[in-house]
């Protein structure tokens, strides 16, 4: 199943009471826009007392990599319910997309706690940076003045 990253962006509709109501985003992981409006309403129903019947979508739209062929870390927090109880988990992957890294996170809960796609929430994604690397420049044996400080 591919998954995109999808910015999802809603607000309660304007009432009298209300007349700009407060606009909220959401980016969320699913298969296709359909799936994308249906999770950012199950979880602004949580969040917020706003449903579909009375909010609105102003916008949907897909967000791409910037580097897609670079290969990053990637940290996810996610909640899930197993059949025990609600955990929450901190998980690391390393691929070359959030969209990747999120299929994988979906395959490993799968595998190894038969949690499925509706019972992981996507807390947050975040992207570290790779470990600092030091380039060898000078040869093994070339004497050199030490410094002191």
């Amino acid at each position: 199943m591919p998954f995109n990253e999808y910015q999802v962006v809603g607000r309660h509709l304007p009432t009298e009471n209300e007349p700009v109501p407060k606009i909220y985003r959401m980016r969320i992981f699913a298969p296709n826009e359909v799936v994308a409006k249906s999770r950012f309403w199950y979880f602004l129903r949580q969040l917020k007392k706003v449903k579909k019947a009375s909010g609105e979508i102003i916008g949907v739209n897909v967000i791409h990599e910037k580097k897609p062929l670079k290969i990053k870390n990637f940290g996810i927090w996610i909640r899930y319910d197993s059949r025990s109880g609600t955990h929450n988990m901190y998980k690391e992957f390393r691929e070359l997309s959030r969209t990747d890294a999120v299929k994988a996170l979906y395959q490993d809960m799968a595998a190894r706690h038969r949690a499925r796609f509706r019972s992981i929430h996507i807390l947050r994604v975040l992207k570290f940076p790779l470990p600092h690397r030091v380039t060898k420049v000078r040869s093994t044996f070339v004497a050199h003045r030490p410094t002191t400080f």
